[in-house]
């Protein structure tokens, strides 16, 4: 549905107020279609390079009326809060975006399709988080492709399990590496245009719609599968049938540095990396019924730190753990590229 040279604004209206707005960051940082504009009422008129971090020039602007001023044909929902539903004060503006013209990228688990069935000839509604077609149980198939397969796993939600994957994507591509990109999440499906939106999809065809997924790229000689959720969350439930769907080679564990505690979980305490890298290879391989996957590098999100303190950080990492260790933001990910590749 979302073609390369459409014109997209991303519908941002308090998600960097309450820190929701992951869905249109991602987007912003590596979808290859014209990001025009921003919209977000408290902000309107601000940098969006300093309102978002991410290095990419982007107007922001008040109403869904300004962004099709601008020339914007297609309309991003740009958050990804827990629970996944529309905030209740968005539809006037949704509603005012399909009048004038606009079509949408809906990744929230509210569906917008049937709000909206009828549409000029040009317009659409992709509702993301929709469940594959014609998926069903898995059967470790994935175990017998002969490329390299590597799951992000991560520390927690939201810590750069997406961004790591596609910046290891990007450093293989540069490298000339035939490498495919598994997304499994609301963001990753809309950059990479394919996937499987996991938490979508009905518990029992869960490792079988994954395995569907990867088993597509049996050509590949990397394929990177995008993570969702954590072991250590109680809300996720993603890490099992993505790895058994998977059956991977290596995992990446992503992090956010001098997190210790799951920042709205606090009494749960992030155990020390070596004992949850140990726990992440044993369950992969289930004492050897399926095939053994090692951690073979940690992506450190250091967004929060000076240059000084990451480099630090990441060195003092390295030293502790014995494994390859960066920001694949910061510095590019051809470290954890290489331990992929040893």
């Amino acid at each position: 549905m979302l073609k390369p040279n459409h014109r997209i604004g991303l519908f941002m209206e308090r998600a960097f107020e309450d820190q929701t707005g992951k869905m249109g960051l991602g987007v912003l940082r590596y979808s290859e279609n014209p990001i025009v504009c921003m919209i977000d009422s408290a902000n309107a008129g601000f940098d969006g390079r300093i309102l978002s971090g991410v290095d990419r020039e982007c107007a922001v602007v008040a109403t869904v009326d300004d962004a099709k001023a601008l020339g914007v044909e297609v309309l991003v929902l740009g958050i990804a809060p827990p629970g996944g539903l529309v905030p209740s004060d968005w539809w006037p503006a949704l509603d005012r975006a399909v009048e004038i013209g606009m079509s949408l990228v809906n990744g929230l688990h509210d569906k917008l399709g049937p709000r909206y069935p009828r549409l000029a000839k040009d317009q659409f509604v992709w509702d993301v988080r929709t469940e594959p077609a014609e998926i069903g149980v898995g059967t470790a198939a994935a175990r017998l492709l002969p490329g390299r397969r590597v799951l992000m796993v991560g520390t927690d939600m939201s810590v750069g399990k997406m961004t790591a994957g596609l910046e290891i994507v990007k450093s293989a591509k540069a490298e000339g590496i035939d490498t495919a990109f598994v997304a499994t999440g609301q963001t990753g499906i809309v950059v990479s245009g394919d996937g499987v939106p996991l938490d979508a999809v009905r518990l029992d065809y869960a490792s079988g719609a994954i395995e569907s997924e990867v088993c597509k790229y049996h050509e590949s000689k990397l394929i990177v599968i995008e993570g969702q959720g954590s072991l250590l969350h109680p809300g996720s439930s993603a890490t099992l049938p993505l790895m058994r769907g998977s059956c991977p080679t290596h995992l990446i564990l992503c992090h956010r540095a001098g997190m210790t505690e799951l920042p709205k979980i606090e009494w749960i305490k992030v155990p020390p990396l070596s004992e949850l890298v140990r726990l992440l290879e044993s369950l992969a391989s289930a004492c050897g019924t399926y095939p053994s996957a090692r951690v073979v590098g940690i992506a450190l999100n250091t967004g929060h730190l000076d240059d000084a303190e990451a480099k630090e950080t990441v060195n003092q990492m390295e030293i502790e753990l014995g494994l390859p260790v960066c920001d694949p933001v910061r510095s590019g990910a051809g470290k954890l590229l290489e331990a992929v590749m040893a």
